[in-house]
């Protein structure tokens, strides 16, 4: 898989950046099968920072009920918590 594939795009809430700000990490919404050296390989070639860290969490997917008897699926999706070098940053905006 190409590493810069890997990432979908950045996660940007509030959440995300006063961790951007206070503690240097940067979420990143990746493909479901990227391991952690990959994450960190693609955010490093992608943005020319030094990773120290990278976190994943996975959300699965959740049944949700539309209207009255109308049923779905929300997908579930794969989030990279990065930690860059101090000093260095990323500007994703």
């Amino acid at each position: 898989m190409a590493n810069t594939l890997l990432i979908k795009k950045p996660w940007i809430t509030e959440k995300a950046t006063a961790a951007a700000e206070k503690a240097n990490q940067y979420i990143f919404l990746v493909e479901k099968k990227a391991t952690k050296p990959e994450i960190k390989k693609a955010v490093a070639a992608l943005y020319k920072v030094e990773v120290t860290d990278v976190n994943v969490v996975n959300r699965p997917p959740k049944r949700k009920r539309f209207g009255g008897a109308r049923k779905g699926v929300q997908e579930g999706y794969r989030k990279a918590i990065v930690t860059v070098k101090e000093g260095q940053k990323i500007d994703i905006h």
